[in-house]
């Protein structure tokens, strides 16, 4: 055979070849869905973000919480069981009549998990936003009244309770679901690092609770950090990230909403643009996308 004719045999059969290789792998490569659960508290659900999931009224849960934008960008098969108000135990009990502990949605088939949880045990956020904002009003934003009355006693609870709650939230979430990745995401900031006077009637915090306030969520997210890395899980950080979103930013620019005249209807929790950014960085710390 010529060694032109011989050329073009060798093409064509590389050619078939390559082609059925082609054919025979598309399969393999159509990723079957990542069974995606998500737990956790407010932060989690998107409470006060617009559209509320109807199914669960009581979790006010969104549609548009990052769980959901995590599914919708990676196409996962998203279970979201993320509940308002959600504390480390009622991942093992039931959080209201009707709602069944959150680690029931998992199982052994889970690929991954996501969840925030720990700001609701002791009342730490609320306890510290109301305390520290009423303390604001009646010092007409100057001291720091909040930190003069409560000290080192949110820091102590976090320590003595939310840590070892966590610890255990986590080992039942390994229990149940053994071989899924499971991100815990800390907390965007809500207060930037120093006061900033034109905030006040958002955010009405005297000048040295502003830092006060901040000490305490920062104390938080590292307990939650150690607590997660120590469970196998990977921690999402957002402390530079969430930097200048903090809720006495312009509406467009902050993630986190102001205790008054924001627009969400559930205030000093992530609005929509914020539950965005909380899916890029944890897609981004678990290299999915």
């Amino acid at each position: 055979m010529p060694q032109r004719a011989v050329r073009r045999v060798m093409s064509a059969t590389i050619a078939a070849g390559a082609l059925a290789l082609g054919l025979t792998a598309a399969p393999a490569q159509a990723a079957t869905p990542l069974r995606y659960v998500a737990l956790g508290d407010s932060y989690s659900a998107g409470s006060g973000v617009l559209p509320v999931d109807l199914s669960n009224l009581l979790c006010l849960r969104s549609t548009a919480n990052y769980p959901h934008v995590l599914a919708a960008a990676t196409g996962a098969r998203l279970r979201d069981v993320t509940c308002g108000g959600a504390q480390t135990k009622d991942f093992t009990q039931a959080q209201y009549p009707g709602v069944a502990p959150q680690v029931n949605a998992l199982g052994a088939d889970t690929d991954l998990v996501t969840l925030t949880i720990g700001g609701n045990d002791n009342g730490t956020f609320i306890n510290a936003v109301t305390s520290c904002g009423a303390a604001g009003v009646l010092s007409a934003g100057k001291g720091s009244p909040c930190k003069d009355k409560n000290g080192s006693l949110f820091d102590d609870q976090i320590d003595a309770n939310t840590y070892p709650a966590l610890k255990s939230a986590l080992g039942s979430v390994r229990a149940k679901a053994p071989g899924a990745r499971v991100a815990v995401l800390g907390y965007p900031w809500i207060t930037p690092a120093t006061a900033d006077p034109s905030c006040f009637a958002k955010l009405p915090l005297a000048a040295g609770d502003v830092p006060y306030l901040r000490s305490i969520q920062a104390h938080l997210n590292a307990v939650v950090r150690r607590a997660a890395e120590e469970s196998g899980a990977t921690y999402v950080d957002f402390s530079q990230v969430s930097e200048g979103h903090d809720a006495c930013q312009a509406d467009g620019t902050r993630w986190i909403e102001p205790l008054l005249f924001g627009k969400n209807l559930v205030p000093v929790h992530p609005n929509a643009l914020g539950e965005r950014r909380m899916a890029e960085q944890t897609m981004s710390a678990l290299g999915l996308g």
